[in-house]
């Protein structure tokens, strides 16, 4: 699948850092670069896109008030110098929100979330589909990984540490990442067995194999019990009879 794209941006530093970027990533295809949103309209009313790459502060017309007269909006992505729009972006529905000077590191996350999306879609699922299959009767779900869903065991996960975007499900075999959030991956997960510990972590109650004050070990690791999730792990060992 080929995401066509188009940035606009009236700087022509950001715009050579946006065009290089895009050229290293094989799923995108940069059709055009604007250094401002008046011209773009003109071109998006011949020509369509799957996802625009825009800067806030231009002049004429910003970013923000670009996106308001916008009909059939694709997938956006914010990249700015500026903090402040944050929260205004999100509620445009903006995929993500770059800030400058932006990392390729970030900017590959940020591709990826909108591959995903489109993939989802043209595989006829719901945009909101969580990617995760579940079926705990049989002891185990299947998790979205890159282009594939992965059989995961129940049984043989140790613990999920949240890491940005993604998740890592560290098993007694390997380590699996996914772009998932906590929510949607602990409605798949059993809660008597699986428990949050920190913002940071959820732990399986089956592979701790000591806790010690503030900390649990599960194989080599030392996970922390933060202070707004400690309660609720040791009230559920007690519900459990897991303590003496």
């Amino acid at each position: 699948m080929i995401i066509n794209c188009i940035a606009i941006d009236d700087e022509p530093l950001a715009l050579d850092i946006l065009s290089a970027y895009v050229a290293k990533i094989s799923f995108l295809k940069l059709q055009a670069t604007f250094d401002n949103a008046l011209q773009t309209l003109e071109y998006l009313k011949s020509n369509e896109v799957d996802l625009i790459f825009l800067d806030i502060e231009m002049d004429d017309l910003t970013g923000i008030q670009f996106l308001k007269v916008l009909k059939n909006r694709p997938h956006i992505i914010f990249t700015t110098a500026y903090e402040n729009y944050a929260l205004q972006g999100f509620e445009l529905d903006a995929i993500d929100y770059l800030l400058k000077p932006i990392s390729f590191e970030r900017f590959v996350v940020a591709a990826r979330k909108v591959y995903e999306k489109m993939a989802i879609r043209e595989a006829g699922k719901p945009a909101n589909d969580t990617d995760i299959i579940q079926n705990t009767r049989e002891g185990y779900i299947f998790i979205k990984t890159g282009f594939q869903l992965q059989k995961v065991n129940l049984a043989d996960i140790q613990y999920i540490e949240g890491q940005g975007d993604y998740l890592k499900i560290v098993t007694v075999n390997e380590k699996i990442m996914t772009l998932q959030n906590f929510k949607n991956l602990k409605k798949a997960l059993p809660l008597d067995e699986f428990v949050r510990v920190h913002k940071s972590y959820l732990v399986s109650l089956a592979h701790i194999q000591c806790i010690e004050k503030n900390r649990i070990k599960i194989g080599d690791a030392i996970i922390p019990i933060s202070e707004t999730y400690g309660k609720h792990f040791f009230h559920l060992l007690q519900d459990k009879n897991l303590l003496p």
